[in-house]
C-alpha cells in the first residue's frame, strides 16, 4: 500500500477550502449579478469539483492503495527536495532542461521513471508548483487543482449557455454535473488538465470563429490551450482537430446561396480537412503513442489480448469487444462496438465492483436518453436537426471519434471511466440539443433563439 495522505493533510485542508469560497464567491459575484441566469450553477458546481477532488483521492488512497496519482504526487515531491539543493537544479528539473543521465541531476532523475514521459512529467511539474503552495500535501493540492480545473469547465459551459440562452439548465446539467466529469476530471491526473484545456480550447476557438473576436486574449487561449492538449493527451486533438474542421465548413457554406457552390466548397473543404488530418496523424505518430494510425491496431489486439488473461485475476473490470483482425480495417469493423462500449457500457450486469457499478447507473442513463430521444423524435427528424446544426455535428464528431479511440484501446472499465469524460459533455449537449429542437418546448424555447 503507497499511503501518501496523513494527518497534515486534513488539518490544512479547511483552510485551503476556506481560501477557494472566498475566491470563488468573490469572482462570482463579480462577474455576474444576482439575476444573472448563470450565477446559481456557479458555485454549485464548483462544490462538485472540490467534492470530485477529495472522493477521488480517497479512494485511491483506502481503496486502491495508491495508483498513477500518488506517483504524480511523488514525482512533484523529488521536484521540490531538489530547491534545497538549488533553485538552478530546481529550474531545470521543472523546465526538463537537464538530461536524464545527467550526473549533477542523477539522483533526483533517477527516482523519477516518468522523467522521459514529458506528458506524464507535465502533471507532476504543475504538481510540484502547486505543492510550493501547500505544504507538499496531497488534499490540498488536489483541491487546489480542481479549482484551476474548474475555470476550464465553466469556460466551456459560457461558451454554450451564450450560444444557446434558452438552454441554460440543460447545459449545465450536460457540462457541469456528470459525474464523471467532476470525479475522474478533479484528481491529480492527466485528465483534470486535459479537461482544463479542452474546456479552454472550445471557449478560445468559438470566440474567434463564431464571434469573430480575434483578440490577442482569446488567441492566447486556443493556441496555449491546444499545446497543452498536445503535450498531455494528443489523441483527444484526434478527435477535436477534425470536428472543428467540419464545424467551420458547414457553419460557413450555409452561408451561401448556390447549392451548387456549397457542395462543390464542402467537397473541396472536406478534402483539404482529410488531408490535414492523415498529416497530423503522421506528423505526430511519435507523440501519439498507441492511439497514432500506424499503432492503434497494434495496441488494442495487444491490450485485448492482455486484459483478457488478466481478467481471470480481476473479474468485475474487463471487457471484450470480440475477435477482430489487428489491422485499421479490422479495428473498423468494431466501429460500433466500440462506440457502444464508451457511451453506454458496462452495463449494470457486468459490474462487480462498486466503482464500476457506479459508471454502470451513468452509462444506463446516457443509454436511457439516447433511446428515449430516438423513439420520441425518431431518426428523420433526428437526421434532418443533425444535418442543419453545426454546433450538434461538431459535438458528435468530435463524440464518436474519441469515443471509438478509447473504446477500442482500454479493455478495462476502470480504466474506461477516465479515459472517455472528454467526449461526454459533448455527447450529452448533442443529445439536448437534438430533444429540444424538436420535442416538447420548441414553440417556448427555440422561436426566441432563432433556431
Amino acid at each position: 500500500m503507497n499511503y501518501y495522505i496523513d494527518i497534515l493533510d486534513y488539518v490544512l485542508l479547511p483552510f485551503y477550502l476556506a481560501i477557494i469560497y472566498f475566491l470563488a464567491f468573490r469572482n462570482r459575484n463579480a462577474a455576474y449579478n444576482k439575476n444573472h441566469p448563470w450565477r446559481k450553477y456557479y458555485i454549485p458546481a464548483l462544490s462538485l469539483k472540490v467534492f470530485g477532488a477529495i472522493f477521488v483521492a480517497l479512494v485511491y488512497q483506502y481503496y486502491y492503495g495508491g495508483g498513477d496519482t500518488s506517483e504524480y504526487f511523488r514525482h512533484a515531491n523529488v521536484i521540490n527536495s531538489s530547491a534545497d539543493e538549488s533553485i538552478g537544479k530546481w529550474f531545470g528539473l521543472i523546465t526538463r532542461t537537464a538530461k536524464w543521465d545527467d550526473p549533477e541531476y542523477f539522483v533526483y532523475t533517477s527516482q523519477m521513471q516518468w522523467y522521459e514521459d514529458p506528458a506524464s512529467y507535465l502533471v507532476a511539474v504543475i504538481t510540484a508548483i502547486i505543492n510550493i503552495f501547500t505544504f507538499s500535501t496531497y488534499l490540498p493540492t488536489s483541491v487546489v487543482l480542481a479549482y484551476i480545473s474548474f475555470s476550464g469547465v465553466w469556460a466551456l459551459f459560457r461558451t454554450f449557455a451564450s450560444t444557446y440562452p434558452k438552454l441554460i439548465r440543460p447545459m449545465a446539467i450536460a457540462i457541469l454535473y456528470i459525474p464523471s466529469t467532476y470525479v475522474w476530471g478533479s484528481g491529480i491526473f492527466k485528465d483534470t488538465i486535459c479537461i482544463f484545456g479542452l474546456g479552454w480550447l472550445t471557449y478560445g476557438t468559438f470566440r474567434i470563429l463564431v464571434q469573430r473576436d480575434f483578440s490577442f486574449k482569446n488567441i492566447t487561449l486556443a493556441v496555449l490551450s491546444f499545446i497543452l492538449i498536445a503535450i498531455v493527451k494528443i489523441y483527444i486533438l484526434v478527435g477535436f482537430v477534425p470536428a472543428l474542421f467540419m464545424w467551420i465548413l458547414f457553419s460557413y457554406s450555409h452561408n451561401i446561396k448556390s447549392w451548387a457552390l456549397r457542395w462543390l466548397i464542402k467537397l473541396f473543404f472536406l478534402a483539404i480537412s482529410v488531408g490535414s488530418f492523415l498529416f497530423f496523424l503522421q506528423q505526430f505518430s511519435a507523440q501519439l503513442g498507441r492511439y497514432s494510425l500506424e499503432k492503434i491496431a497494434e495496441t488494442s489486439a495487444t491490450t485485448r489480448g492482455w486484459i483478457g488473461y488478466m481478467s481471470e485475476l480481476d473479474k468485475g473490470s474487463s471487457y471484450d469487444l470480440g475477435e477482430f483482425e489487428p489491422t485499421i480495417g479490422g479495428m473498423l469493423t468494431k466501429l460500433p462496438a466500440a462506440i457502444n462500449v464508451t457511451l453506454f457500457r458496462p452495463y449494470p450486469w457486468e459490474a462487480n465492483k462498486i466503482i464500476v457499478f457506479l459508471s454502470a447507473i451513468e452509462a444506463f442513463l446516457f443509454l436511457f436518453l439516447t433511446l428515449k430521444i430516438i423513439f420520441v423524435v425518431g431518426i428523420k427528424d433526428i437526421w434532418s436537426t443533425i444535418n442543419s446544426d453545426p454546433t450538434i455535428q461538431f459535438c458528435l464528431i468530435f463524440s464518436v471519434i474519441f469515443a471509438f479511440a478509447v473504446g477500442i484501446s482500454s479493455y478495462n472499465f476502470g480504466a474506461l471511466s477516465r479515459y472517455k469524460i472528454p467526449c461526454l459533455p459533448f455527447y450529452a449537449m448533442a443529445l439536448i440539443l437534438i430533444y429540444y429542437k424538436n420535442k416538447p418546448l420548441k414553440k417556448m424555447l427555440l422561436r426566441p433563439l432563432g433556431i
